[in-house]
């Protein structure tokens, strides 16, 4: 995996946002308004808009209007066709069939090798796309066949996800294949809207593309809106202010505004989850969180009940696992696993390990204070400095000194990247796919590779390995039990399933992995 990756993954968990859809309410009972406008507010600029440099969750949001993948993710959460009608699955390749009469945006004809052309760039070194090895998988490579209008993406050794991973490939196609720079702040895709104006820092505003029968399980473009804009609202008040007023008919809220959103009249609303809250240990060679003792200690010392309530300020859910739903393994990997709260086996771990309270009451062994770093990201809302705050305090009570340091996102990546200046981070995951983090959780350590927290669970590495060998649905099971290695082993520490609220109104749309599913959306009211 690529150092590139790293920020990706820093880029995703820190701008990670929900999966779901709203639900019905009083207003949703009549039937679509034909035409008209829809806007969606997103929370920051999506910034260049080429899919193979798309690593946060707002600009992936906006490039879900336009570019259709070749499959997709129906409500039940299974696979469904897309550009694809059809694939055949093989261990290590998955040869898709694409469907006849998709066209692009400018009118030329969708093609087994702009599918091709697309995955050999994201996987050619010289795109520096930070894509490849998180939506993309190491290794892929592609093969068109144009005549028998298929497609085969094949892998070095068994992928256990070969198929579920194309969810997440938007494909470009007519000019911005081989023109990737036209592409900057421009779409070029088959999905049902093309980008009309960039505004950045204010508004994208998209038009529909009427001809659009292709969509996933057969949806068209017969009733979506004429327009669809996604403006740019980086302030949550502002957003509730302009959603009550009815000049927004969709927009996501994490902080306090939500209360006052769900309950204005004629606001529809869901609590999606919207990834995981969790914290990291470093456990490279001179950091005290090496040692295994000090790790479970550290996490004994913390009852992570309320410090899920405190994180979230109470709209979180008890965590399941790392991946984002719909998730291609069901089931609870976080229960029994993660060493419980007990403040005095804490001190007894520690005890036992070595590590003596000094005259100051900090720990001391073989004369090294027991000093933890602790970065988190301050542009998430309070509740990460209440959390920092919070396990500051705990800690200290067990003997430990702790430096508190709230970053921005950038200097959170840096950090990850190269300076490696931390012993403790806050940073949640939002991936679709188990295997999408193997980099990030094993191999080689940052900043050689993505492993940043320099993790080398034995028996995660086995399980992931064996995993990757078997079809998706035979290897869940492995997967699971890995994940649960990770927190047995207190490598990382699940606390919350985050939660936001979805709110329309005007309107009835869905998500999926916190991006819209144009095909989806309905006008209620005007527009």
């Amino acid at each position: 995996m690529t150092k590139p990756a790293v920020a990706a993954l820093a880029g995703l968990a820190l701008l990670t946002a929900a999966c779901g859809g709203t639900s019905g309410g009083p207003e949703q009972q009549a039937g679509p308004v034909t035409g008209g406008t829809f806007t969606y507010a997103i929370p920051a600029d999506p910034g260049v808009l080429d899919p193979a440099q798309g690593v946060l969750s707002v600009t992936n949001n906006v490039l879900a209007v336009a570019y259709d993948t070749l499959v997709a993710v129906g409500e039940d959460g299974k696979i469904v066709p897309a550009l694809a009608e059809k694939w055949d699955v093989k261990p290590d390749s998955v040869t898709f069939t694409l469907r006849k009469g998709v066209t692009c945006s400018d009118g030329s004809p969708v093609t087994p090798s702009n599918v091709a052309d697309n995955v050999n760039y994201i996987a050619d070194p010289a795109s520096k796309s930070p894509v490849y090895g998180v939506l993309v998988p190491a290794g892929m490579k592609a093969e068109a066949d144009d005549a028998a209008g298929t497609v085969t993406l094949s892998m070095p050794q068994p992928f256990s996800f070969i198929l579920e991973s194309t969810r997440s490939m938007y494909i470009v196609c007519g000019k911005g294949v081989k023109d990737r720079a036209s592409i900057a702040r421009a779409t070029s895709g088959s999905g049902p809207y093309q980008l009309a104006e960039a505004v950045p820092g204010d508004h994208y505003t998209f038009k529909v593309r009427r001809d659009y029968t292709w969509g996933p399980a057969g949806a068209t473009a017969k009733e979506l809106p004429e327009t669809v804009v996604m403006k740019v609202v980086p302030n949550e008040q502002t957003a509730a202010n302009l959603l009550v007023a009815g000049s927004l008919n969709g927009a996501l809220f994490t902080g306090p505004d939500r209360t006052r959103v769900e309950a204005a009249p004629g606001v529809t609303k869901q609590t999606p989850s919207a990834g995981n809250g969790q914290f990291f240990y470093h456990q490279g060679d001179d950091r005290p969180a090496k040692d295994p003792e000090v790790r479970k200690a550290l996490t004994q010392a913390i009852n992570l009940q309320e410090l899920a309530g405190i994180a979230s300020s109470g709209t979180g859910k008890p965590p399941t696992g790392l991946v984002l739903e719909p998730r291609p393994c069901l089931g609870d990997t976080v229960s029994g696993h993660v060493p419980a709260f007990d403040a005095a086996a804490a001190a007894a771990t520690l005890d036992a390990a070595g590590w003596k309270p000094g005259p100051d009451g900090v720990r001391t062994k073989d004369g090294k204070r027991l000093t933890l770093r602790y970065m988190y990201a301050t542009t998430r809302g309070p509740g990460n400095q209440a959390a920092a705050e919070y396990m500051a305090a705990a800690w200290k009570k067990l003997g430990v000194e702790v430096k508190l340091n709230g970053v921005i996102d950038t200097k959170l990546s840096e950090s990850l990247n190269s300076t490696q200046d931390w012993d403790v981070v806050w940073l949640p995951i939002g991936v679709t796919l188990p295997s999408q983090l193997v980099g990030f959780l094993s191999g080689p350590s940052a900043p050689e590779g993505a492993n940043f927290a320099h993790l080398a669970n034995k028996r995660y590495e086995q399980l992931v390995a064996e995993a990757g060998e078997l079809p998706s649905a035979e290897a869940c099971a492995k997967w699971l039990e890995a994940e649960s290695a990770l927190f047995e082993a207190a490598d990382l520490v699940p606390v919350v399933d985050n939660t936001v609220l979805l709110a329309g109104k005007g309107a009835t749309f869905r998500t999926t992995a916190g991006s819209l599913v144009p095909t989806s959306i309905r006008l209620t009211q005007g527009g």
